[in-house]
């Protein structure tokens, strides 16, 4: 294999995999630690990986520029040579300029709380901007449930011809609602809806699609989901929470007191292994395991 140290476009990677019946993870990285973590992860796998930067996540990280200039030197210096995508992930469209600007290989544009006219012109002058550059841009139509305020919105289903309308704008991956929902799932959640995921299909043709909210959705579904042309599933939560109960169960056993445990490098391991752990499962949940 030609060895390269470059950002790619998450464009070839996801037509591959949709072709192919397997996911590509596009894992949120929020610090220096979750970076090297997915980067290695994806190397020892031999698996193509996105990294998602939300924009909430950039700015806790001092900006698109820092991310960018850190995820660049880091794949140079671990010697990463899977293909690796630095993507924005429910960019606004003062946001998906920065990352152009900034140096990311792919953004994600979500319009989806607009009026739709106004999510197609959006949408229309990035693909414009990002494909000059040769980078790969995501849609979003219908928005992705969650929970906020004690209310639980279900996840809006797309309109297949939305759908349509944003997919021949040139986009490279779509994110339509199909019951999916960020965050941890509540009990009684129906699942994703295969029946409207069918429709948008039929309106989309071979344009690789989005699972947003793969946080708690049975392996089952999201191999099914993938068989029927879902070609990147998002994962974030999943990740935060087993740092989570790594740090916890290390400092509640008193490993920080031991010798130098305070030592923020031995403090963050057992976290940092656990999201190498989860990543791995879910490349293999995935099926993107040896295919870089």
């Amino acid at each position: 294999m030609e060895v390269s140290h470059m950002l790619v476009s998450a464009k070839d990677m996801l037509v591959k995999a949709r072709a192919g019946h397997y996911g590509i993870g596009a894992f949120n990285i929020n610090n220096l630690e979750w970076t090297k973590a997915i980067l290695e992860t994806a190397q020892e796998n031999n698996s193509p990986v996105i990294l998602a930067v939300s924009e909430g996540a950039g700015k806790y990280m001092t900006g698109f520029k820092t991310v960018s200039a850190m995820v660049k030197a880091m794949i140079e210096s671990l010697n990463i040579t899977v293909p690796v995508a630095l993507h924005l992930d429910h960019g606004s469209y003062e946001g998906a300029k920065a990352c152009i600007n900034a140096g990311f290989s792919s953004i994600m544009f979500d319009g989806s709380h607009l009026p739709f006219e106004e999510n197609v012109a959006k949408t229309r002058e990035l693909v414009a901007a990002a494909h000059i550059l040769g980078l790969s841009i995501e849609a979003e139509v219908g928005t992705i449930g969650g929970a906020e305020d004690g209310v639980i919105g279900a996840g809006e289903f797309a309109d297949p011809k939305e759908c349509k309308q944003i997919a021949d704008l040139g986009i490279d991956f779509l994110a339509a609602g199909i019951g999916n929902i960020h965050g941890v799932y509540p009990e009684g959640w129906p699942g994703l809806n295969f029946d409207v995921l069918a429709k948008i299909q039929q309106e989309i043709g071979e344009l690789p699609m989005v699972l947003h909210g793969g946080t708690g959705i049975p392996d089952a579904m999201v191999q099914k989901a993938v068989s029927l042309g879902i070609a990147k599933i998002n994962v974030n939560t999943e990740c935060q929470l087993v740092f989570a109960d790594a740090t916890r169960r290390y400092i509640e056993a008193g490993k920080d007191k031991a010798g130098k445990g305070f030592d923020p490098r031995k403090l963050l391991a057992p976290g940092t292994e656990a999201i190498k752990a989860k990543v791995a499962e879910k490349m293999k949940v995935f099926g993107s395991i040896g295919k870089a």
